[in-house]
């Protein structure tokens, strides 16, 4: 009660009149993060619902923690198998430093060695996200005064989520820089950009700086380590090499491999999904019909074949574990912002973007990834998709009553 009273002293302070008014949308983001909002409705003709931004923005977080574990895990595992391999004792830095001075060390079969070693990747950048899209997200509200909106919160997990452990942290601060400014607040903020801000700064570091976001060398971050990713490994040699390369089915369904920090378990993202259509977050049209133009596309291009195209062989089940689909699908594609709003149109918004990834990833030789591409691209034509939706209402309702 003591901290409610502090805030309620201060906030004349603040708000319109006040001494420090301009400076009401950093007061605003410090209150709300610990107490929920006390303005509400109390009269008709408004909808009351306890669901408000806030709320909604948090079980997006929640969804991700089981993301963020296997990051921390895996990114850990990855890095202390690699050391093992080529011989940790040549090896320095401060995240080694630090493991051994607190007696933790480097053993890959340790689950907290793991942990703890991922967790030294994973916090820089975090944090570094945090503070580089923090400051702009509070210069745009301060210049609008506006409040600052809580879906930063899962624009910088989401963009951190999307990263491998090795990219240098300038980058980092560069990537959400952009994606916040223009991917969502040059359009006006939260709610209004039709784009989606996490991979818009990742599409960024991906064309801008391609040796840091692609190839065999990032994914494990251990100087001197390669190993291509289990996408890579099938765009080059077919689906079929994976098993000679130690990587089983079940490996990518728990994420058992390199890739991006949160995007290679594809158990991990499930859970996520799960919380999200439960809580009614997600809406579960954009789902179904990602899957279905994923697999139905997959299905015709297995059909077809290619002699030359490995990719053409990849069943629909291995497109699902590998690279970024099922985060994407989860997370990227569910989000309602910058999807179609016509629960029609959602099906063929999923669709389009089910479809768009595996056609970048069979039949476009440059990008082994498209989940990333299809969502931006889809992006694009969700106002035009809604639009179709609503003209076809209009022309059947007016057909009805001729």
């Amino acid at each position: 009660m003591g901290l409610r009273n502090f805030f309620d002293r201060i906030e004349p302070n603040f708000v319109n009149g006040g001494r420090y008014e301009k400076y009401f949308p950093v007061y605003e983001m410090i209150e709300t993060i610990l107490y929920t909002g006390k303005q509400v409705t109390k009269a008709a003709p408004h909808a009351r619902s306890f669901v408000d931004m806030k709320r909604i923005m948090t079980y997006v977080v929640i969804s991700t923690i089981p993301c963020i574990l296997w990051a921390l895990y895996n990114t850990g595992y990855q890095a202390n198998t690699a050391l093992a391999a080529l011989g940790e004792t040549s090896y320095d830095g401060w995240r080694i430093w630090l493991l051994q001075a607190m007696g933790i060390g480097l053993n890959a079969n340790s689950v907290f060695a793991n942990m703890t070693h991922g967790l030294m990747y994973f916090l820089p950048i975090y944090i570094t996200t945090l503070v580089a899209g923090g400051i702009w997200e509070v210069f745009f509200a301060t210049v609008r005064g506006h409040e600052v909106n809580e879906g930063f919160l899962v624009t910088s997990m989401l963009f951190v989520l999307t990263l491998p452990a090795s990219i240098p942290l300038w980058q980092v601060a560069l990537g959400i820089s952009f994606g916040v400014v223009l991917g969502k607040e040059v359009f006006g903020g939260t709610g209004k950009n039709f784009l989606n801000p996490a991979l818009t700064g990742r599409a960024f570091l991906y064309f801008a700086y391609p040796a840091y976001m692609s190839g065999d060398t990032i994914w494990t971050p251990v100087d001197g380590f390669s190993g291509a990713t289990a996408l890579g490994i099938s765009a080059s040699e077919g689906v079929q090499a994976l098993a000679a390369n130690g990587i089983t089915w079940w490996d990518a369904f728990f994420g058992n491999m390199q890739g991006s920090l949160g995007e290679t378990s594809t158990f991990a993202c499930l859970i996520g999904l799960a919380f999200l259509l439960a809580t009614r977050i997600a809406n579960y049209r954009m789902v179904v019909g990602c899957l279905a133009g994923m697999v139905g596309f997959s299905l015709l291009l297995n059909w077809i074949g290619s002699d030359s195209n490995p990719m053409f062989a990849m069943p629909w089940y291995w497109h699902l574990v590998v690279g970024s689909y099922m985060f994407g699908l989860c997370f990227m594609v569910t989000e309602p912002v910058s999807a179609s709003h016509t629960n029609l149109g959602r099906y063929f918004y999923g669709a389009l973007i089910g479809f768009m990834a595996v056609m970048i990833r069979v039949l476009n030789p440059a990008f082994p990834e498209g989940m990333m591409l299809a969502i931006l691209f889809a992006n694009i034509f969700a106002p035009l998709i809604d639009y179709f939706v609503v003209q076809a209402n209009i022309k059947r309702r007016a057909l009805r009553h001729a």
